[in-house]
């Protein structure tokens, strides 16, 4: 009887683990099970299989990240294990509202140093109505004082722009937010204007076809952020907690990354929104220890609910996955080994 080539059966063995729609444990012992039918698990390196995986993970956050209708940016990382997913990790995207955890990491790290407190009181900052492009800076008036304790939980849990606004006013203004997360080691980032003007300019060029790369940073920037933050690189304990805990309670973007994380799982997020991009960067805490730090950025795709649902499809798939991987790869202490920046 004839016998079939191996490179053919070992292409027949891709073909099939291709066609899975979204990574699984069952699925994984599944195709391993193929494999070793196919070949023997003596024909097995370690590496092999490993590998076949690495790549259908990679192919699933392709497919969901296809830019055919808008560009989609997308970094991930699993802090436990070092494994890393990227999809246009390096090209700017409109940060929107999720640079406010920036703009909170400068304001904590100002308490540290004794400048204010959490209970130091700041006007809220309301804008005044003015044409699109009619100055550099959108006119706003001093509103309510609030402690900045408050101004915090305002600006991440329901992305309030005035509260923003008040604590960008406080730190000294958008160059110093970017000159702060710089210092940290992240260049790809940047805040040129306060919240008001953002939105009130919004809509100059469409962030599906046309890169601006103010108020923009890259998916592989805000990962690095996100990652600092949890294993406590650039804040105390406590600031971690005020900025983390504040993430954990997000009330806006409930059809975006939390939409099909499992509920024993805990999501810490800020989501943001502008003409014609949704987003969504956090820390998906796992049931069995691990912590992937998540960004994604979506644009166009014909509606906003369209974007909303695409970013809780890559975020399922993103958990599934690592889940997966993480049966495969030796566990890192991510907690206090450095990021890695590369790949």
């Amino acid at each position: 009887m004839a016998r079939t080539p191996l490179p053919a059966l070992f292409a027949g063995v891709l073909a099939a683990f291709a066609t899975l729609a979204a990574p699984s444990a069952a699925r994984a012992d599944e195709l391993q099970s193929r494999f070793d039918q196919t070949f023997g698990t003596e024909m097995r390196q370690p590496q092999s299989f490993e590998a076949i995986y690495a790549s259908s993970f990679q192919q699933r956050i392709d497919e969901l990240a296809d830019p055919a209708e808008g560009r989609i940016g997308v970094a991930a990382v699993d802090l436990s294990t070092g494994e890393e997913i990227m999809v246009l990790g390096d090209q700017y995207f409109p940060m929107a509202s999720t640079s406010k955890i920036a703009i909170a990491g400068t304001f904590l790290e100002m308490v540290e140093q004794g400048k204010y407190s959490l209970t130091s009181e700041f006007p809220l900052m309301l804008p005044v109505r003015s044409a699109r492009f009619s100055s550099a800076r959108a006119p706003v008036r001093e509103g309510q004082y609030l402690p900045a304790i408050d101004l915090i939980e305002l600006m991440i849990t329901r992305s309030s722009n005035t509260a923003t606004d008040a604590l960008l006013a406080a730190v000294g203004g958008p160059s110093v937010v970017t000159d702060w997360v710089h210092r940290q080691g992240i260049d790809a980032f940047s805040i040129n204007r306060d919240i008001a003007t953002l939105v009130r300019d919004d809509g100059e060029f469409d962030p599906a076809t046309h890169i601006d790369k103010r108020d923009a940073a890259t998916p592989r920037a805000m990962v690095q952020l996100l990652a600092g933050y949890y294993r406590g690189d650039f804040l105390s304990d406590e600031s971690r907690r005020v900025l983390l805990g504040a993430m954990s309670r997000t009330v806006t973007g409930k059809r975006r990354i939390v939409a099909h994380i499992p509920d024993e799982a805990r999501v810490s997020h800020k989501t943001g929104s502008l003409h014609n991009t949704s987003s969504d960067i956090g820390i998906i805490e796992c049931p069995d220890g691990r912590a992937i730090a998540v960004a994604i950025y979506v644009t166009g795709q014909g509606s906003r609910l369209a974007r909303e649902e695409r970013i809780a499809a890559i975020a399922r798939a993103l958990y599934d996955g690592f889940a997966v991987r993480a049966k495969q790869t030796p566990v890192r202490n991510w907690a206090s080994a450095p990021y890695n920046t590369g790949g």
